[in-house]
């Protein structure tokens, strides 16, 4: 599929990435959004892919779960109810490749600011780390952190730090999503 012809093609949807670094709730709390706002989510593509890897990812991976994530958010956007809530978007894409390769590729790069969510909600490192398989920086959580900030921040995009445990942190991402709403 081009880029292209990825594009969002309802422009009436409001679209809200779920990020963070590794084991934030990241999964849970898009599933908890899309359940409140009777919409859907949009998996984190990656996932799906790196678990039938038998090797780490390559460079080709990155760029296969670029297109994956996009591929993806392009088929569940037709099914949304007013809000698309995204599992992470391809930035995860360049914040491994920077880490694991020095550099992300450029079409990651180049797509970036052309691929803009309305909301992002950057989910903090104050939850305990659950381990998994396919998560891999349990020692460099706050570096992490400060990556997903000056990612943010480079792209001018609007997003709120959600924190806390438990129904707490629920309720902020969802105070967070309802004020923006309002500004609208």
């Amino acid at each position: 599929m081009e880029i292209s012809e990825i594009e969002n093609s309802r422009s009436d949807i409001i679209k809200i990435a779920v990020v963070g670094p590794e084991s934030t709730g990241k999964s849970t709390m898009s599933a908890y959004l899309a359940a409140h706002y009777h919409t859907i989510w949009v998996p984190e593509y990656a996932r799906g892919y790196c678990e039938k890897l038998t090797e780490p990812p390559t460079w080709q991976d990155e760029i296969n779960m670029f297109y994956g994530q996009l591929a993806l958010e392009a088929e569940l956007l037709p099914k949304a109810n007013k809000l698309l809530i995204c599992d992470t978007t391809f930035i995860t894409v360049k914040i491994w490749s920077d880490q694991i390769f020095g550099k992300s590729p450029q079409e990651v790069v180049d797509e970036l600011p052309k691929h803009p969510y309305d909301l992002y909600l950057l989910l903090d490192i104050d939850l305990p780390w659950q381990d998994d398989p396919l998560r891999d920086f349990p020692h460099m959580r706050e570096h992490f952190m400060d990556v997903w900030h000056k990612e943010l921040q480079a792209l001018n995009a609007h997003y709120v730090l959600i924190s806390g445990t438990g129904e707490d942190r629920y309720t902020s991402a969802v105070e967070a999503i309802d004020a923006f709403i309002g500004e609208l």
